[in-house]
C-alpha cells in the first residue's frame, strides 16, 4: 500500500469477502453512496436520518473559524493560561480527551479533561488545577446534559469565590446556538462562545466546533486537521467507486461482518494514537447498538494468539507510520492464517487522526444501512437519562436524594427490574456479601436473575458461588463487560484489565471495560439496545468523601450512584443479565478482592456452555 493510498489493506476469509463484494456491487446498483451524499433518509431506515449528516460537509481549512480559533488561543496564552479544563460527557468529551493524549500541550497550554461525576475523581482533578491560570471549557451541545451542568456549577463557585464576578472570564462554551448553555453564557458573559451545528449529532461532532475548539487550545494545527479530512471526505466522495472508497469499504466490512456473526470489532492502535479507540468505540456502539442488532466495538484487549479468540470477532487495526511493531503485525498475521477479517489502516503522521474520524464517521454511517438501523439516533442512553432524573427527583421536593442521605444508599433502591405495572424499581436484597481487606464487598441483582442464580447456587451460598454462577452465563459469541462506576485512575484500570483478560483467557468470549458514569454515553447504548449476549458485571462504591453540589440539594455521590441505579433499571427492563457487586470500604482493595471472586469463580470451572448467546 503506497502513502497516498487512504484505502484499508483488507484480509478476509472467502465468505465474509464474496458479501463484501455483493454488497459493494448492490451499493453501486441502487446508487446508494449518491443518495447517501445526497441526504436521503432511504439510505437507511426512512426516518430523520436526513437531518443528522452536516458532518459530512467538513469546514473550510482557510475559513474563518480557523482564525477566530487561532486568535482566541494567542489571547489565552498572552493572558498567562497554562491549563484548559474541558468539561463534558460523550461526544464532547471524547474526541478532546484523545486529542490532548494524541498531541499533548504542543504549544503550552495543557488541555485536560473532566467527564466524571465519580466524587474522588472531581477531587483528583480540581487538585491538580492551578485555578489562576486555567480555562473551564464547558462543552455540551443540547446545553442540559446532567453531568456537565454540575461540573460546570460546581467549578464556577470554585472559581467565583476566588475572582468574583470576573469568574466569567475564566470560561469558555461549545454548545449549540440557542441552547440553555449558550444563553447562560451570554447571561454571565463568557470569555468566548463556539456554535456547534444542529445538523451534528454529538459522536459525529469531532470536525466541528467541539473538536476543533479543544484541538486549537492544545496547540494543534487547525487548519492542517482539516486538510487532511477533506482528504478523507473526497476519497469517500461519491465519485469514488465503493471498491476503492475508504469509508464504503471499511463500513460494508463492519456491516457485512456483523451481519454474518462478526460482530466484535476489535480496535488495535499504535501508542502514538491512543485514545483513538476510545473514541471509535463510541461512534460504533451508539451508533449501530439497536433493534437487539449492531457491532461491538472491543477497545483495550491486549492482542493475543488466535487461540484466544471466538468466530464472532473482526480486527481493526491502526498504525502510525514510525510505529511499526513486529510483534504486533506477527499476531495480525497469524489471525488472518487462522480465518479472522483483519483490516489494516496507515496513518503517515498525527494529523492524520483527523482523517480518521471522517472514515470512521462515514463507514459507521454506512455499517448502519447495511444493519438497517438508524445511525444517528440513540434510545437507550434517553432512557437510562429518564431513569436516573426518576431517581435524582425528589431532591427537587426535599425528598431523599439530597446531601444528607448516604450516596450508596440511592444506587441500592433500584436494583430489580421495574415492576410489573412499568412503575419505579422494587427494591431489592443483597444476595450476599464477602469481607474483604479494609471493606465488605456485597453482591445485588435484579429479582428475576438473582431467582435463577440462587436455583443454582442455593439461598445461602456464599459469594464466590454466586460469582461463578453468572459467569457460567457466559455463552460463545457473547461478550462480557466490567462497569465500574469507581474513579478512572491508572490503578483501577490495572485491576480491571487483569480481570477482563483473565475472563477472555477462560472463555474466549470478547471483554470489554467501561467507568461510569461515561460509558453510559458511549457503550450504554449497545449494551441496552444491541445484541442480546452482553454478560455484565457491575461495580460500584461507597464514597469515602462526598462532593456537594453548589445548589445544596444534590451530591456528586448521591448523581454517580443515581445513574449506576438508572442503569441497572434499564439493563434489567431489558432482559440484560448484571451481577453488581458494591464495595463499601478501600476502593482498590476492593477491586482485586472482586479481580480475585472472580478468579476464583474461572478457577472452580466457570466457562461458558455450548449454545446461543440469548440463552
Amino acid at each position: 500500500m503506497v502513502e497516498t493510498d487512504l484505502t484499508a489493506e483488507v484480509a478476509a476469509p472467502p465468505v465474509l469477502r464474496e458479501a463484501v463484494n455483493g454488497e459493494a456491487v448492490h451499493w453501486t446498483a441502487a446508487g446508494r453512496l449518491g443518495r447517501l451524499w445526497e441526504r436521503d433518509p432511504a439510505v437507511w431506515t426512512g426516518g430523520d436520518e436526513g437531518r443528522w449528516l452536516g458532518w459530512l460537509d467538513v469546514p473550510d481549512p482557510d475559513g474563518p473559524e480557523a482564525r477566530r480559533l487561532e486568535a482566541f488561543v494567542e489571547r489565552l496564552r498572552r493572558d498567562g493560561f497554562r491549563t484548559a479544563a474541558l468539561l463534558g460527557m460523550g461526544g464532547s468529551s471524547l474526541c478532546p480527551e484523545m486529542l490532548g493524549r494524541i498531541f499533548g500541550a504542543a504549544r503550552g497550554i495543557d488541555l485536560r479533561v473532566l467527564d466524571s461525576t465519580i466524587p474522588a475523581r472531581v477531587r483528583a482533578f480540581e487538585a491538580a488545577l492551578d485555578l489562576d491560570r486555567t480555562l473551564f471549557v464547558v462543552s455540551s451541545k443540547s446545553g442540559s446534559t446532567l453531568e456537565t451542568r454540575l461540573l460546570h456549577a460546581h467549578f464556577f463557585e470554585r472559581v467565583r469565590s476566588r475572582v468574583g464576578e470576573a469568574a466569567a472570564g475564566r470560561f469558555a462554551a461549545v454548545t449549540d446556538p440557542g441552547s440553555a448553555l449558550d444563553r447562560l453564557a451570554l447571561e454571565r458573559g463568557f470569555r468566548a462562545v463556539f456554535h456547534g451545528e444542529a445538523s451534528i449529532g454529538g459522536r459525529y461532532s469531532a470536525l466541528s466546533h467541539f473538536g476543533l475548539a479543544p484541538a486549537a487550545l492544545a496547540g494543534v494545527d487547525v487548519r492542517r486537521l482539516l486538510t487532511r479530512a477533506r482528504g478523507m471526505a473526497e476519497a469517500c466522495g461519491p465519485e469514488s467507486p465503493a471498491s476503492a472508497n475508504p469509508g464504503v469499504q471499511l463500513g460494508l466490512l463492519l456491516g457485512r461482518a456483523a451481519r454474518g456473526g462478526r460482530d466484535k470489532a476489535t480496535l488495535v492502535t499504535s501508542p502514538g494514537l491512543e485514545g483513538l479507540g476510545a473514541w471509535v468505540e463510541q461512534l460504533l456502539a451508539e451508533s449501530t447498538g439497536k433493534n437487539g442488532r449492531g457491532i461491538i466495538p472491543v477497545d483495550g484487549e491486549r492482542l493475543d494468539e488466535p487461540s484466544a479468540y471466538g468466530d464472532d470477532r473482526v480486527f481493526v487495526a491502526t498504525t502510525l507510520d514510525g510505529e511499526a511493531d513486529e510483534r504486533r503485525e506477527a499476531a495480525l498475521d497469524a489471525l488472518v492464517r487462522a480465518g479472522h477479517p483483519v483490516a489494516r489502516i496507515r496513518v503517515d503522521d498525527r494529523c492524520g487522526v483527523a482523517a480518521e474520524c471522517f472514515r470512521w464517521q462515514f463507514a459507521t454511517a454506512v455499517a448502519g444501512a447495511v444493519l438497517g438501523v438508524h445511525p444517528f439516533d440513540q434510545p437507550d442512553v434517553e432512557a437510562s437519562k429518564t431513569a436516573t432524573r426518576a431517581l435524582t427527583a425528589p431532591a427537587a421536593s426535599g425528598g431523599s436524594m439530597t446531601r444528607s442521605t448516604s450516596p450508596a444508599a440511592a444506587a441500592t433502591r433500584a436494583l430489580t427490574a421495574p415492576a410489573a405495572s412499568g412503575g419505579r424499581p422494587a427494591p431489592a436484597p443483597p444476595v450476599a456479601e464477602l469481607a474483604y481487606d479494609a471493606g465488605v464487598v456485597t453482591a445485588y441483582a435484579a429479582r428475576p436473575y438473582a431467582a435463577a442464580l440462587r436455583r443454582s447456587v442455593g439461598a445461602d451460598a456464599p459469594l464466590p458461588q454466586w460469582v461463578a454462577a453468572h459467569l457460567r452465563r457466559l455463552r460463545p459469541r457473547g461478550y462480557f463487560a466490567v462497569l465500574a462506576y469507581v474513579e478512572p485512575c491508572a490503578r483501577h484500570q490495572r485491576i480491571l484489565d487483569e480481570l477482563r483478560h483473565d475472563v477472555r483467557a477462560a472463555s474466549r468470549v470478547a471483554t470489554t471495560v467501561g467507568f461510569g458514569p461515561r460509558f453510559l454515553h458511549s457503550t450504554g447504548q449497545a449494551h441496552k439496545g444491541g445484541p442480546a449476549g452482553g454478560l455484565f458485571l457491575i461495580v460500584t462504591c461507597a464514597h469515602a468523601a462526598d462532593v456537594p453540589a453548589p445548589d445544596g440539594e444534590l451530591t456528586f455521590g448521591a448523581v454517580a450512584d443515581a445513574q449506576a441505579a438508572g442503569d441497572c433499571a434499564v439493563l434489567a427492563a431489558r432482559g440484560r443479565r448484571w451481577l453488581r457487586l458494591h464495595l463499601d470500604g478501600d476502593v482498590g482493595n476492593g477491586l482485586a478482592a472482586a479481580a480475585a471472586l472472580v478468579s476464583e469463580a474461572l478457577a472452580a470451572g466457570a466457562r461458558p456452555r455450548s449454545g446461543s448467546p440469548r440463552a
